[in-house]
């Protein structure tokens, strides 16, 4: 999948939980990457995230954070 269509779906992800609590925002990214996109899917992501190009949404940043340190434990 294109960087391009990744970073547009995860910042609509983003903006979709952009309302709600820092505290339940980042969770709800998280989880929303993790459970519907494929494991290439999140590995691109968090290669970009590592790049920093392109800027991802900072709920993105955080939710991937996250991810990494959940899926290190598991």
């Amino acid at each position: 999948m294109q960087g391009a269509d990744l970073v547009r779906m995860s910042t609509q992800i983003a903006d979709f939980f952009a309302a709600y609590p820092d505290d339940e925002a980042v969770p709800g990214v998280a989880e929303h990457l993790r459970s519907f996109w494929a494991p290439t899917m999140r590995e691109q992501l968090f290669q970009m995230y590592d790049a920093g190009t392109p800027p991802l949404h900072p709920l993105v940043g955080r939710a991937v954070a996250m991810l990494r340190a959940t899926e290190a434990t598991a």
